[in-house]
């Protein structure tokens, strides 16, 4: 029997030196230039970053979501989430740790599913951290929903020609490729019929109609796109994975990038937890500290067993992950952890804003940008509600029906049993008597 809540000393030497790291030399990029992750570097920013990447991949920490043939360490989902608590902290984190998302599921599924010589062109410049992508799925009018995607594929001699629209591509304007996920057979099922490209961004018909914000941000400065593939001609070549393999594929990337996405959120919360406790330790009103204060005791405690209840099941599911190595089994908890995420953060930055009152709502400090950053989570990589469905499904299937008309805990029928099945010591009791 094997129950542990420990790290082994070697790994836990290293996430100490992530958690000095981060603090030190990553979180004042936030500061500096914010906004700016996804930018190719300039000369002044490459020179303030390559040594600090250099600096993780001399501790063997870079890339480490892929296997070592890769350029990675093949750490495993469970390694990768303890890492991923820390990155969550600053926004720079992902980026000198080569694990930004959408890079990592994308270089994820290339390493899965690409040939040769897309993993040369495509492959080994992420892992260098010399390019960004883009995973170009969600459509206007279907959302993630992908058995009402439009943007379709069809073969003119040896090429394949792409024509549709996809929304809220994100990264896209800084992107050297996208990887867009079309119908290529109409005639069968979305399921079997969707199929993967990988497309340069400076391809002829690839057209960024605008990008999108998130709240607050100017219009059309955004980094989500809205892209119109108009004619878009590529080679076979392009093609990822096999013809309607879109679907599989797309499930390859999504689960693992959910664990680490959910790992990041801790960071935060926990980021959130502890601005919390400092201001009520510093701040006095009504003749004592906020700390003293019941009503701040409850956020306090309800943010501190909410944190660890979600940390300890983003753990356990990353090594579900591991022990199975087979994402259909955890399906389950990865749906479940999703759709938990956006409420954590939500929660536990919410309680944070109120005890710094007016300063909490202002842009001087993160709170709300958390709060801002829940709903988002609440969407991306399929909205909540969805996978509260799919996790309903999965723990139905492990439920049989009642049989006759009462339930099966129905006590008056669960008493005449069990005096049944004791009926020799109920006479012996009642002779006694």
């Amino acid at each position: 029997m094997a129950w542990d809540f420990k790290t082994d000393a070697e790994y836990q030497e290293l996430l100490d030196w992530v958690e000095d790291f981060v603090r030190d030399e990553v979180e004042p990029l936030d500061l500096v230039w914010p906004g700016q992750e996804f930018v190719p570097l300039n000369q002044a920013r490459r020179k303030a970053i390559d040594p600090l990447k250099d600096q993780v991949r001399s501790k063997g920490l870079w890339a480490t979501h892929l296997g070592p043939e890769l350029g990675g360490q093949g750490y495993g989902q469970l390694k990768l989430a303890l890492l991923n608590e820390i990155l969550g902290r600053s926004m720079w984190a992902p980026i000198v740790f080569g694990c930004q998302a959408p890079d990592t599921g994308n270089a994820e599924i290339i390493a899965h599913y690409g040939t040769d010589d897309q993993k040369s062109r495509y492959l080994q410049p992420l892992l260098d951290g010399e390019l960004f992508s883009s995973y170009s799925m969600t459509e206007p009018q279907a959302g993630a929903d992908p058995t009402r995607f439009q943007t379709r594929a069809h073969r003119e001699g040896s090429d394949w020609v792409i024509n549709g629209w996809k929304f809220f591509s994100s990264n896209a304007k800084t992107a050297s490729f996208l990887i867009v996920m079309v119908v290529t057979n109409p005639d069968v099922s979305p399921y079997q019929g969707m199929s993967m490209f990988l497309v340069p961004t400076d391809t002829p018909g690839v057209k960024i109609e605008r990008n999108v914000g998130l709240y607050g941000e100017p219009e059309n400065e955004g980094s989500h796109a809205l892209i119109h593939y108009d004619n878009v001609r590529v080679p076979a070549e392009a093609l990822l994975g096999g013809e309607g393999q879109a679907f599989a594929i797309a499930q390859t990337r999504l689960g693992g990038g959910r664990i680490h996405h959910a790992m990041r959120t801790i960071g935060m919360a926990r980021q959130a937890l502890d601005m919390m406790c400092e201001r009520a330790l510093s701040r006095e009103t009504s003749g004592s500290r906020l700390s003293d204060k019941q009503f701040v005791q409850g956020f306090i405690s309800d943010s501190y067993a909410q944190l660890m209840q979600f940390r300890l099941f983003v753990l356990y599911t990353a090594w579900e992950i591991d022990e199975f190595n087979d994402y259909k089994k955890v399906r389950k908890d990865i749906s479940a952890v999703k759709a938990t995420m956006p409420t954590v953060l939500h929660d536990i930055a919410w309680r944070a804003m109120q005890v710094h009152g007016a300063l909490g709502v202002s842009n001087e400090m993160p709170l709300f940008k958390m709060i801002h950053g829940a709903a988002a989570m609440g969407l991306v990589d399929g909205p909540t509600e969805v996978h509260k469905t799919t996790v309903a499904r999965q723990v139905l299937r492990d439920y049989d029906t009642a049989e006759g008309m009462w339930p099966s805990q129905w006590l008056p029928a669960k008493r005449d049993a069990a005096r049944s099945k004791l009926a020799e010591f109920l006479e012996l009791e009642v002779g006694n008597q």
